[in-house]
């Protein structure tokens, strides 16, 4: 199994937060749910809860749930091949005693949601005992209510939930992860590369769209393809600084226009954000009382928006 160094997830209170609960629940028996956008580390949060869990022994398996219907079915329930007969165990049965990702679970078929809601509810007399964490970049509780995702798993994995921030919300992580990398992925003879104020200035005003797993993709290709001592901007293989405003954090997918509804959501959470989520800070920050931003964070929660589910 591969080890997860806790830095790769950064040191900003929330993540740190997120990484102390998370190794709390980890001796429970509670299913998870993880919440983020592409590449943020979704699944090595659901890997170091496993290895903090008393199932760290047995096996961990990941079930892509954005594969297509029949292979996910197999994967997870396990099939019989037609022309030798034998039967190879699904995920539920092979990680027995042990845990399984359901990752992307709302890419899972309609049907297969209510049969598999069915299954996970009566695994003990499957005489299985399996610890289910899932992980998506959708609002389920969205979904939910759009008739696009079966309510009763919705409630049976979304009774501990995880939400995973983006890079781009997180500068010193940010700097800090540029600088892992560049250490891990330089070879020159010094062992050791510099990166300058004007690169780590363009890093730093990137969108990240797949948050690490690009980070890490981009910074080992421009190490790799420099020659110099130094990490310059023009070194960088990315696009240039954009302007990021406006984003939808339900869907997790770039920037486009909002509603003022939407707009106020955003507006809060950078409020809460900014000031480590004390809310009298915030609520002096958005120019409202106390009692408005109260009432607003227990909406927002109420309709199953994992920033403010997660809010301390």
């Amino acid at each position: 199994m591969e080890t997860i160094n806790v830095e790769l997830f950064g040191r900003d209170p929330k993540i740190e937060k997120t990484i102390s609960m998370a190794k709390n629940v980890a001796v429970t028996k509670a299913t998870i749910l993880i919440v983020g956008e592409i590449g943020v580390g979704k699944r090595s949060l659901g890997n170091l809860i496993h290895m903090n869990s008393n199932r760290t022994n047995n096996p961990l398996i990941v079930v892509d749930c954005a594969k297509g219907s029949k292979e996910v079915e197999n994967a997870i329930l396990g099939f019989r091949d037609e022309e030798t007969g034998r039967f190879t165990k699904g995920a539920l049965e092979a990680a027995n005693g042990g845990t399984v990702i359901f990752a992307s679970i709302d890419g899972l078929e309609d049907e297969f949601q209510k049969r598999i809601h069915k299954i996970l509810v009566d695994l003990e007399d499957y005489d299985l005992d399996v610890r289910i964490i899932a992980t998506t970049t959708k609002n389920l509780s969205k979904l939910v209510g759009a008739g696009r995702f079966y309510r009763g798993l919705y409630t049976h994995i979304s009774g501990t939930a995880f939400f995973m921030p983006p890079l781009r919300e997180r500068p010193e992580d940010l700097e800090m992860l540029t600088k892992y990398f560049i250490g891990k992925y330089c070879v020159n003879e010094t062992g050791t590369m510099e990166i300058s104020p004007p690169a780590m200035e363009k890093i730093l005003g990137h969108y990240w769209t797949h948050n690490l797993a690009e980070l890490q993709t981009v910074i080992e290709n421009s190490v790799k393809n420099s020659d110099q001592a130094t990490l310059s901007e023009k070194d960088l293989e990315i696009g240039e600084k954009k302007a990021v405003s406006l984003v939808n954090d339900d869907d997790n997918m770039g920037i486009r226009l909002m509603s003022l509804k939407e707009a106020e959501k955003l507006l809060i959470q950078k409020a809460l954000i900014h000031t480590s989520e004390n809310r009298t800070q915030a609520a002096k920050i958005l120019g409202v009382s106390i009692r408005t931003l109260r009432n607003k964070i227990n909406e927002y929660r109420n309709k199953g928006s994992a920033f403010f589910i997660n809010l301390r």
